[in-house]
This record gives C-alpha cells, sequence and structure tokens, in this order.
C-alpha cells in the first residue's frame, strides 16, 4: 500500500491528507435538516448527517489528492450508528480510489493488539470464511508498550502489504511532557524514530517502508532531526493549517526527491467554509469551500517545496 500512496501523490503533485474528522457542529444546517427529518435527532441522526457531510466532501476534493484519514473518535461518540458511519466513510472513499488512512491511535499488547490490528487492517476468519472488518489501508498506532504493542500490527501489514503510521513527535502542546524527556543524553522522541526505522527495514515497498511516523508540523526543527534518523519512513504530519503550521515549516519532512512526507490538514478543509477567506461559499456550497482549501494547500506546500530547491 506505501507504493500506491507514492503513486497517487506522484500523480496528483499533491503530498496531502484530509482529514476527515467531523464534529455535528461543522456540518450545514440544511444536512442535519434532512437527517433529522428522517431519523430524528437521534445517535442515527447525527450519524446520517455526518456520513452525508463527508459523502459531499469527498465527493469534491477526492480528484485533487491522494489520501483521506478519517479519525475514529469523532464517529465513536455517536456509538454503533457512528461507527456505520464510519465504515461507509471508509468504504466510499476507497471506492474512489483513495488511500485510507485510519486514524485509530491505538497501543496495546498480545491479543488485543493482534485484535486490533485484524480489525482494521486483516481479516477475521469466521468459520470457513474471511471477513475485513473496518480495512483501511493505514493506521496510527502508539508505540508507549514497545515492540509488543506494535509488533502484532507489523505481521499484518506484512501479510496484508498494508501500513502503519507511529506517534514519534506529536503536534500537541504539551507533547514535551513525555516526548522530549532526555535519555541518555537524546530525546525520547528520537528513540522512538529509531525504532520505527528498525521495524521498517524489514517491511519495505519499492522505495520506503510499510512503516511510517506521526511528526507534527508544529515543530519542525525536531522534523529535520527525525527526517534523517528515518530515511526511508513516510511521515504523516498534522498540525498544517488550524494548529498553526504552514508549508514554509514544512520542507525538512521531506526528502530531496520530493516525497517522504504527507501533510494532513482536517477542519481547515473540511470546515474551511466557516473561515473567512471562503465565507463566500456560504453553508450551500460548503463542499466547494473545501476544494478551495485544498487548491489554496497544495499551492502552499508546492510553493515552499520549489521555494526550498
Amino acid at each position: 500500500m506505501i507504493n500506491k500512496l507514492v503513486q497517487k501523490i506522484q500523480e496528483t503533485h499533491a503530498p496531502i491528507v484530509v482529514g476527515l474528522d467531523p464534529m455535528l457542529s461543522y456540518v450545514p444546517s440544511h444536512i442535519q435538516k434532512r437527517a433529522f427529518e428522517e431519523y430524528g435527532e437521534t445517535l442515527e441522526g447525527a450519524a446520517e448527517a455526518i456520513w452525508q457531510y463527508n459523502k459531499e466532501i469527498v465527493d469534491h476534493v477526492y480528484d485533487l489528492i491522494p489520501a483521506v484519514k478519517p479519525q475514529i473518535a469523532m464517529y465513536e461518540q455517536f456509538g454503533i450508528p457512528g461507527l456505520i458511519a464510519f465504515k461507509k466513510t471508509v468504504d466510499y472513499c476507497r471506492e474512489k480510489d483513495l488511500v485510507v488512512i485510519g486514524d485509530i491511535k491505538r497501543g496495546d499488547i498480545g491479543s488485543t493488539s493482534a485484535a486490533y490490528a485484524t480489525g482494521h487492517l486483516g481479516k477475521v476468519q469466521i468459520g470457513n470464511h474471511a471477513y475485513a472488518g473496518f480495512d483501511e489501508d493505514f493506521v496510527t498506532v502508539n508505540p508507549y508498550l514497545g515492540t509488543d504493542g506494535v509488533k502484532p500490527f507489523v505481521d499484518v501489514c506484512r501479510q496484508e502489504k498494508k501500513g502503519l503510521f507511529i506517534l514519534v513527535k506529536t503536534s500537541n502542546p504539551s507533547s514535551g511532557e513525555f516526548q522530549d524527556r532526555l535519555i541518555d543524553g537524546r530525546p525520547l522522541y528520537e528513540l522512538v524514530g529509531e525504532k520505527v526505522a528498525g521495524w521498517g527495514a524489514d517491511c519495505m515497498g519499492d522505495s520506503y517502508s510499510y512503516i511510517g511516523a506521526v511528526v507534527g508540523a508544529t515543530y519542525p526543527e525536531q522534523g529535520k532531526v527525525l527526517r534523517k534518523i528515518m530515511p526511508k519512513s513516510f511521515i504523516l504530519v498534522p498540525g498544517y493549517g488550524a494548529q498553526g503550521g504552514k508549508g514554509a515549516d514544512l520542507v525538512h519532512f521531506f526528502n530531496e526527491d520530493g516525497l517522504g512526507a504527507i501533510v494532513n490538514s482536517s477542519r481547515g478543509i473540511i470546515a474551511a467554509y466557516k473561515q473567512e477567506q471562503y465565507a463566500k461559499y456560504g453553508e450551500e456550497h460548503f463542499a466547494e469551500a473545501s476544494r478551495a482549501a485544498v487548491e489554496a494547500m497544495i499551492a502552499d506546500i508546492d510553493g515552499a517545496l520549489q521555494n526550498a530547491k
């Protein structure tokens, strides 16, 4: 799957991923109204609104981008109907030939970790039949429990030719409370980066590993160091836009081939119509605002990469 991600980035010239992290407050009133008329103001109604919102955004941006990243918590808050909306979103994006990164941030050990990996990336055996559960292409994984927590995911990735993005240096302000702690004179995130590179060495695609890393756009200097530590790992870069990251901050996350990183924007794209520069589109044309925001993000990152040459 890493080969497909690289190919899609090369085809679109857009090393970006749209985070499908919907809050009900993002969903325009006309979509909520239709969903509530059919299902009432219920969990089912909210999930239907979320699904229809996602679908319209995907319809307007899928030709511009290589990948999407649905964050499962935004769906889990609506219970089982929310998870059904998550699955519909994953399946629809795959129908559009998008790479799907399930942002699940799981981290456990043994059979529990294996079950997470099976449910999201692999197949579960039921009698004589095997079934894919959520069936994403990549997932995010928390490495806090060490190799015991990561290896079951790596095993499934090797079997299914799918991939991981492992949390290394996250974009949130308090990430340094643990991730920047010095161990033998080096910050913890560097040691985690070395483990990611090691795990990935045995899971190589044509030019990059199936095992990537999450490194926040809000920490460009750390990104520069980690790029050298993990030369064959793709880096998923959150924190662009709404969290303060800009194209100029991102050049060090990429390799000289212009590959090696994919930059995420969530509410900066899916709720673009709420921003002043896209207000002209209005609620009715929210997805057109999302398309314009994608085009602006592509231009920003491409300009930064060209200036860095």
